[in-house]
């Protein structure tokens, strides 16, 4: 793909003289076979270069890609279609943390993506989207904390905990630790929705947002509510979990719904005994991670062995900040879910909130 974008690169767009991919005229990359499609985004209807455009775009390819066909079609752009967060336009990025069924380490993916990402010098917030089993409270030992409310334009808005630069909100930071959530769809969708047209994020450049398993009503609410810039899908290694990844995946593929996977974490891909480094047991088998990106057209962005700290600093026995032997693969996962996030913001334009029956 950095061949093709390179090769888009070449052509300049006559009136201003800068690099069509600069200027985000190129959208929706897709190569099936031999067939590279894509869609050139105008600025108007009269729009004068069209054709000189398309046959530089012809010549260029036929040099470096003369066995691709070419399959250009020119949109109209429109202001909107660039702007389609509304509700909280102050976060740049939305970025889901998903998977088929739970036990795989979604969460602490989630809260270990979020804090790298902090490290790196970024505006990182975290939504524990997961009503059933809200565990961000435990991992960050923020458990009897609760956001405070502040008074906006006439209206009562949650405030973010705030824990070491993340901003973080959290079910289980609004209702008792033990308590049973017991809820139908409707109040489901209204938390979702609370979380964000009813509190007061900061400027972000990342939202993370950690999902319960599965395709239910909170996924739904999700792309019904914001425009998500993608998914990161958690799977470990075994069949019946990358299976249900695979269902989970789909649902984000629907037409309708159109959200980006961006990559694949493989959790709990082997384990190396701390006496034996050397050595690596795959216990719940292999190349799971692989199989998900592959089905999904995407890339696995890391490989998480199991180790001891990571359960432990996961329950809050040690901080969740500090490093361990995991650090470096979570710093590798962000750096490579960065430029993956890049890539898909120049390719394709914002993702639309969607009516889903």
């Amino acid at each position: 793909m950095n061949a093709i974008l390179d090769c888009f690169k070449q052509v300049l767009e006559p009136q201003s003289g800068i690099d069509i991919i600069q200027l985000k005229m190129i959208r929706d990359i897709e190569i099936n076979g031999n067939s590279l499609n894509f869609n050139i985004h105008v600025p108007n209807a009269k729009y004068e270069f069209k054709e000189q455009l398309y046959f530089d775009i012809i010549e260029k390819f036929q040099i470096q890609f003369p066995q691709l066909s070419l399959n250009g079609h020119f949109i109209v752009k429109s202001s909107s279609s660039e702007m389609p967060n509304s509700v909280v336009p102050q976060i740049k990025n939305f970025i889901a943390v998903a998977s088929g069924k739970g036990g795989v380490g979604k969460s602490t993916v989630s809260a270990n993506i979020a804090i790298n990402l902090s490290n790196l010098g970024f505006r990182v917030g975290l939504l524990d989207a997961d009503l059933y089993g809200p565990s961000i409270p435990t991992m960050f030992g923020i458990q009897g904390l609760r956001p405070k409310v502040e008074t906006e334009s006439g209206r009562h808005k949650l405030v973010p905990i705030q824990v070491k630069n993340l901003s973080l909100i959290s079910l289980g930071n609004i209702i008792e630790s033990e308590q049973a959530v017991v809820l139908r769809g409707p109040r489901l969708a209204a938390i979702i929705k609370q979380f964000f047209q009813e509190t007061a994020w900061p400027e972000l450049d990342y939202l993370i947002i950690d999902l319960p398993p599965g395709t239910g009503d909170i996924q739904l609410t999700l792309v019904q509510t914001i425009p998500l810039t993608g998914v990161v899908m958690v799977t470990t290694p075994q069949q019946v979990a990358v299976i249900d990844a695979i269902k989970a995946a789909n649902m984000f593929s629907m037409e309708q719904i159109n959200v980006p996977i961006l990559g694949i974490v493989e959790n709990m891909a082997f384990f190396c005994p701390p006496d034996m480094p050397d050595k690596k047991y795959f216990i719940f088998g292999q190349h799971g991670g692989k199989r998900l990106a592959d089905y999904t057209k995407s890339t696995v962005l890391g490989q998480l062995p199991i180790i001891e700290d990571i359960r432990a600093r996961s329950d809050n026995e040690k901080s969740i900040f500090e490093s361990d032997d995991s650090s470096n693969e979570f710093m590798r996962i962000c750096n490579q879910l960065i430029l993956k996030i890049e890539e898909r913001n120049k390719l394709f334009a914002p993702t639309k909130m969607v009516n889903v029956e």
